[in-house]
């Protein structure tokens, strides 16, 4: 069955993590995204695969090949130019043309039955078979009436007050039938949401919904991402420890998975579910709290705490630090007795000095350099 993933969006709202990368490239669980995004589609039986990319697009070739290495075949088409969902889609026509094939976001993760909402589709006579999820707050997404006979009678995109009708909201997957591709013009911007899906119910055209059940998010903001590293930490199958492990009297609960060369010092605690990247070394007295992960050849230094946080590669917390629910970028270096409070996220090659406090919510962007016993109580934006 073939697949279309959509990379070619820059990540905006995830700054300062997609200053370097392009969003389906944000590691989970110290991977790409998207490459769980692969796995997922591959065990669904979807091992002809499409992605359209723009930005970064050598990031994410990079990454995943040809595909091979999943079990998949993959083919990369180019944007130039911006086209929208429908038209990036569009654009990659010559090779998803023939049959029906799922179109999907390359910064989803979920573990929905593909495989079920593709039967379903190939049993009705709709051009596109919308996967919807009943969610408390549907304000960010498109959302769907659906009657008895999961026909769509109505769709809006991203509603206001007073029109939520609904709270059926798509989650960007779509089963399409190859004769969509006549209701899309060429090398424009066009949208799903937007443009094509009112266009068709104005014309009368069928345009079924399917519930899904299951875990889906899209990766579209900070909280988002977070959201889907404890749900990927919470489907950790026990404890896996990879190559040499070395501890000096530490405390250790699973589930946990530690690559090669992991040391931990005297007296420090591992609560899991926790994931902890090659080379990295806990210090003496430090606890690691669950839903934590943290990237290859970090060094977390004594008494320090870290809990619910999610760091990349080669950071450098120091002594009594205090990191609750962040999110930190490559090369970071945490001066002593600091404190990062929950829903920071810190940009690549950050400094931050000796007794500074990041309060809640505030982000840094890459390069920056936080002075000695500093309170940064608000975003901190260069021009980058």
């Amino acid at each position: 069955m073939k697949a279309c993933i959509m990379c070619g969006g820059e990540g905006t709202r995830l700054r300062p993590l997609t200053f370097e990368r392009p969003k389906p490239s944000i590691p989970i669980l110290n991977k790409p995204s998207v490459v769980h995004l692969i796995e997922h589609l591959s065990k669904e039986g979807f091992n002809d695969i499409v992605i359209t990319v723009g930005y970064m697009a050598e990031k994410i070739k990079e990454q995943l090949g040809d595909g091979r290495i999943f079990g998949v075949h993959i083919d990369y088409v180019y944007e130039k130019d911006k086209l929208g969902t429908a038209g990036g889609v569009k654009n990659a026509e010559d090779l998803l043309s023939g049959e029906p094939f799922i179109v999907v976001g390359g910064d989803h993760v979920m573990n929905l039955n593909l495989r079920e909402m593709s039967r379903f589709h190939e049993m009705t006579d709709a051009l596109v078979t919308i996967g919807l999820l009943s969610i408390d707050d549907p304000r960010e997404f498109g959302i769907a009436d659906m009657g008895v006979n999961n026909r769509i009678q109505r769709f809006l995109e991203k509603p206001g007050p007073g029109e939520i009708f609904s709270n059926l909201a798509s989650t960007g997957i779509y089963m399409c039938d190859s004769e969509i591709f006549d209701w899309i013009p060429e090398k424009t911007m066009y949208d799903f949401a937007k443009d094509l899906f009112p266009d068709m119910l104005s014309k009368d055209r069928k345009i079924n919904g399917m519930l899904a059940r299951g875990k889906w998010t899209d990766v579209g903001n900070a909280a988002a991402y977070r959201q889907a590293q404890r749900w990927m930490l919470e489907d950790l199958p026990g404890t896996t420890i990879s190559g040499h492990f070395s501890t000096k009297d530490a405390r250790i609960t699973g589930p946990l998975k530690l690559d090669n060369n992991v040391s931990v010092g005297s007296n420090s605690a591992l609560v899991g579910p926790i994931v902890i990247g090659a080379n990295t070394v806990i210090g003496n007295n430090v606890l690691i709290g669950p839903y934590t992960t943290i990237g290859s050849n970090c060094v977390v230094d004594s008494e320090s705490r870290i809990l619910s946080s999610y760091i990349f590669n080669d950071v450098a917390i120091g002594k009594n630090c205090n990191v609750s629910g962040s999110t930190i970028d490559n090369n970071v270096n945490v001066g002593d007795n600091c404190s990062l409070e929950n829903g920071t996220v810190i940009g690549p090659n950050v400094i931050i000095g000796t007794g500074s406090t990041v309060h809640s919510n505030v982000k840094i962007w890459p390069e920056i350099s936080i002075p000695a016993n500093e309170a940064v109580t608000r975003d901190i934006i260069d021009t980058y």
